[in-house]
């Protein structure tokens, strides 16, 4: 009795084990199936923005590209509907483009269950309308929520958003480290007015946070223990200033430039004196 009972577990054990790899094997092929109409839509839209800037926004011209971008979106949806990334997508058809049947209730809607659902980009989109399409109504606290959700994901558009919130003191206490760090972050995603923002702090006088620099402790605790035993000085602000600006720069921001030709400027003028 007792071995059938073991039997009886082992095989249901089993069956369970099948279901449950057949259900994830389902839940993969759905995903990879819905990614595949994302990047057809994409791709159409991409031909849209390519475009765009030389014609008007209703030109006729534009709408089979836009209908094939909104069909893949629905039929990505169709097929996954926990896809985020089709709802934001789709999202941005109605609320940005002229596309046939364009309705921006349905827009915001999508929007907002994107965002609910954790997809950073949307989050990002949803804060920055908030801040700034309010209408006189008060959403400084519900953009702060969501650019704050989107920075946690290190989205850098809402990491520097949330670094010019804190820096202004705008619904928030006014912060220095928190937008330092939040400038920080952004620039190393590669966002080039975050940098310019952080170099000019640094400038300024400010200096990196702790959780900044301990973070990046151990990656340099080789080179520190060099740099000890030559008696190199340790990197003074208007050296991580000009890292900052140099990735501007190298992202082809002007203000880049003229902030590191002004810093070797006014080094030769100390050189000079």
């Amino acid at each position: 009795m007792f071995k059938s009972l073991v039997l009886k577990a082992s095989s249901t054990r089993k069956v369970f084990i099948v279901a449950h790899f057949n259900q994830q094997r389902g839940m993969h092929s759905r995903n990879k199936m819905a990614m595949e109409y994302i990047a057809k839509g994409w791709n159409a839209l991409k031909e849209v923005d390519r475009v765009i800037d030389y014609c008007e926004p209703r030109d006729k011209r534009l709408i089979p590209h836009l209908k094939t971008a909104k069909d893949n979106f629905e039929m990505a949806l169709e097929v996954d509907n926990t896809n985020t990334h089709a709802r934001y997508w789709l999202s941005r058809l109605h609320l940005k483009y002229h596309v046939p049947g364009q309705c921006k209730a349905i827009g915001a809607a999508l929007l907002v269950e994107a965002a609910d659902m954790g997809d950073a980009d949307a989050q990002y989109e949803l804060g920055r309308n908030l801040r700034i399409e309010n209408e006189g109504v008060d959403t400084d606290q519900q953009a702060f929520y969501y650019l704050e959700k989107a920075a946690d994901q290190l989205h850098p558009g809402a990491l520097y958003l949330l670094g010019a919130v804190y820096l202004t003191g705008d619904c928030v206490k006014k912060d220095i480290d928190s937008a330092l760090w939040c400038f920080h972050k952004a620039s190393e995603k590669g966002h080039a007015g975050a940098a310019i923002a952080c170099g000019s702090l640094l400038v300024r006088g400010y200096e990196l946070p702790p959780s900044i620099t301990k973070f990046s402790l151990k990656k340099e605790l080789t080179g520190r223990k060099l740099r000890k035993k030559s008696g190199e000085p340790k990197p003074n602000p208007i050296q991580l200033a000009r890292e900052q600006f140099e990735n501007a720069a190298k992202l082809g921001n002007d203000l880049g430039f003229r902030w590191l030709k002004r810093l070797d400027e006014e080094e030769k003028r100390v050189l000079a004196a």
